[in-house]
């Protein structure tokens, strides 16, 4: 009679021999659903290409922008969605307005922060620190971005880097507020501003694409976003006086000349510049009734430059009788019709994330905040400048445009501006502007300095409404229609997310309820 013991170590050796079994089908079946053709894990310096030209096209650049031009009157929408965001028909209110852009900017965000995780201690590319530093840089500006448009909204659960089976970390992640994410943005910029020098073990070079790990600009860079986020919590301040002279401290140590500035210029024949790829292709905006009177107010040189006949023919100002503009709030749906904008013909203009002329209005406006109109006035006299050599760049890469010289091109009837020009129009037409309302005309002058091909349109809703919440209206804007004073949520998460759901509603609060730093709770 066998002994139980025996019979014990039989069972055992039975179970080990099926669990040995069970693991090797286990493991085969793992294989079988590994991509074995794409990497998981990438140099840090691969991602940072990604981060940046994301930056620019599409986040920055892209549908942002592109709909605070009308938001703004920098543009009419004269077709399809953007006649709907023009007319505020189911636009922005609607999830599906922003969706594609929401997704894809928390997507950049993401990869952002994974640089800083991997060049971070106990990452697999630590002592890359400039890199980290880059990192920091860039996920501060996305997270700005992120919040400046939507309020309140998911950050400290979101956008984190994916769990070993690629979950999420939070399906659901809550909504935070947007002071919190500001006070990490600024704490951000404040570590990358102290990684930026400390160097690489493998150099990004190239695959940097605004300036090739030069870190004193990287640093410089950040210290411009530290001014621009310090000034949009302006009406939060609890010492006003004090958040100037920071800015003013920040600036102090941000770009110099256009050559420093933060320009993604890496458009060409192929690659295109957003806001060009949009028009030409649908032929959705029109030129700015209310634009063209501002820059009409002031005998503004601009005026001959920007404006082009359905024909391509350059107006060549306010006399001009081809000169037939959109009316903001009340256009004719109707495309080829109007005079359209030179920058949308401006295939290779760079994306600006932070030019060198929003510093010197960030630096006049601090100035004149401060009752220091002597200082300010060569600042301004500088950014109006600056501002104009930027415009004619952009009319330059719309007449050289590749594409549209393959249709005949445009014809250009009227002199570049030069900067003896643009001098004498601060000093015959700025100047006493600014001498009787120094605040008015240093916030004109930039709203006028971000009508582009640049992406500045998205800084400038930020001005809009910063202004708004502190009841200072310096720019008049004349759409009759609903202002929006937010982005409404993404679809993906409204419709995903309880927490987004809940905030989102019927999506109507983008016309009443502003965002925190312009005096809203959310």
């Amino acid at each position: 009679m066998k002994s139980i013991f025996n019979r014990s170590k039989g069972l055992v050796s039975v179970a080990l021999l099926a669990a040995a079994m069970v693991s090797c089908s286990e493991d085969k079946m793992d294989q079988v659903n590994k991509d074995v053709n794409h990497t998981l894990d990438v140099p840090s310096k691969f991602i940072l290409a990604d981060v940046l030209t994301a930056a620019a096209f599409s986040n920055q650049g892209g549908d942002f922008s592109t709909y605070m031009s009308t938001y703004v009157e920098h543009e009419v929408g004269i077709s399809n969605q953007l006649y709907s965001a023009e007319m505020r028909q189911g636009e922005p209110s609607s999830a599906s307005t922003f969706n594609n852009v929401w997704g894809n900017i928390y997507s950049n965000l993401k990869n952002a922060r994974i640089i800083v995780s991997k060049c971070s201690e106990g990452g697999n590319q630590e002592g890359n620190t400039t890199t980290k530093g880059i990192g920091e840089v860039m996920s501060a500006l996305l997270a700005g971005m992120i919040t400046d448009a939507f309020g309140d909204t998911p950050y400290t659960e979101a956008a984190l880097p994916t769990l070993n089976n690629g979950m999420p970390q939070y399906l659901n992640p809550v909504l935070d507020k947007q002071a919190d994410i500001y006070a990490d943005i600024m704490a951000t910029l404040d570590r990358a501003i102290e990684d930026l020098p400390q160097g690489d073990i493998t150099e990004v070079g190239n695959y940097d694409l605004l300036y090739k790990g030069n870190t004193e600009l990287w640093t410089k860079f950040a210290y411009g976003l530290k001014a621009r986020y310090t000034m949009h919590q302006i009406n939060r301040s609890a010492d006003v006086k004090a958040d100037l002279e920071k800015v003013l401290d920040y600036l102090s140590k941000s770009f110099t000349s256009a050559d420093e500035q933060a320009a993604y210029a890496q458009y060409d024949a192929t690659n295109l510049n957003p806001l060009f790829d949009f028009q030409w292709s649908r032929d959705y905006l029109a030129a700015s009734q209310s634009l063209a009177e501002k820059l009409m107010e002031r005998n503004d040189p601009r005026m001959r430059r920007v404006f082009f006949t359905p024909d391509w023919v350059q107006v060549s100002g306010a006399d001009d009788k081809a000169l037939l503009l959109a009316p903001n709030g009340d256009p004719e749906p109707t495309q080829s019709y109007y005079n359209t904008s030179v920058f949308t013909f401006a295939q290779t203009a760079p994306t600006l994330l932070l030019s060198y002329h929003e510093v010197l209005f960030l630096k006049a406006e601090a100035l004149v905040r401060l009752n220091r109109q002597e200082e300010a006035e060569p600042v301004l006299k500088e950014a109006v400048a600056a501002a104009i050599a930027n415009l004619e760049k952009s009319v330059t890469a719309a007449l050289k445009s590749v594409n549209v010289a393959n249709y005949g091109g445009l014809k250009e009837t009227t002199k570049a501006i030069t900067t003896d020009e643009a001098a004498t129009y601060f000093e015959q037409n700025v100047k006493p502007l600014f001498q009787a309302h120094p605040l008015k005309e240093v916030m004109v002058q930039k709203y006028l300095a971000f009508y582009g091909a640049s992406g500045e349109a998205t800084e400038c809703y930020n001005d809009i409404r910063r202004m708004k919440g502190a009841n200072e209206s310096f720019v008049v804007l004349k759409n009759a229609n609903k202002f929006p004073l937010r982005l409404p949520y993404g679809g993906s998460d409204v419709a995903a997310n309880p927490n987004v759901e809940a905030a989102y509603g019927d999506g109507q609060y983008v016309y009443s309820e502003p965002v925190w730093w312009a005096g809203g709770s959310r």
